[in-house]
């Protein structure tokens, strides 16, 4: 089977610099604050926060997977843009590579809008199921809206 791409779009009363360094750029210090219940932490096992950074994400007791690595494959803060590949862990399992691409952009209320391009590589002949899909954006957008929740909460920070 080939590439599956996936877009998704969540919208946000923060302005896309603001979320896009807590979400992307401070995210190993915020997420595990703001969700330690499904991350327990994000740390940097080599570089330097640019690309060909990896990180080892260790998730919280309610996931099924231990931990996953990342890979920073582009990072452009200047236009709030960020891809990364996941390159080790049980969620590649079935998958030969899962590869993000976000990018946050304006509103025009003043918030943003994140726009996300996924694409799912599978292993041999294993066909990825649209609810296996939902089920990780859901994820992916409860971690979302967790953090702005907590930026909305706190408007000093990341300002």
């Amino acid at each position: 089977m080939g590439v599956f791409t996936h877009e998704s779009q969540e919208t946000s009363a923060i302005p896309p610099a603001r979320l896009f360094k807590a979400f992307v750029l401070d995210s190993h210090n915020l997420i595990p604050k703001v969700l330690p219940q499904a991350i327990k932490s994000i740390e940097i096992v080599e570089g330097n926060g640019g690309p060909g950074t990896i990180k080892k994400i260790t998730f919280g007791e309610a996931s099924k997977f231990k931990y996953a690595k990342h890979r920073i494959d582009a990072l452009d803060p200047e236009n709030c843009t960020y891809s990364f590949s996941v390159i080790e862990g049980g969620a590649l399992t079935d998958m030969a590579s899962i590869s993000p691409e976000i990018k946050f952009v304006a509103s025009p209320d003043g918030g943003s809008i994140m726009k996300t391009t996924t694409k799912y590589q599978p292993k041999g002949d294993f066909q990825l199921k649209e609810e296996q899909v939902q089920a990780t954006i859901e994820k992916a957008t409860g971690h979302f809206k967790a953090v702005e929740a907590y930026l909305l909460a706190h408007p000093d920070l990341y300002s």
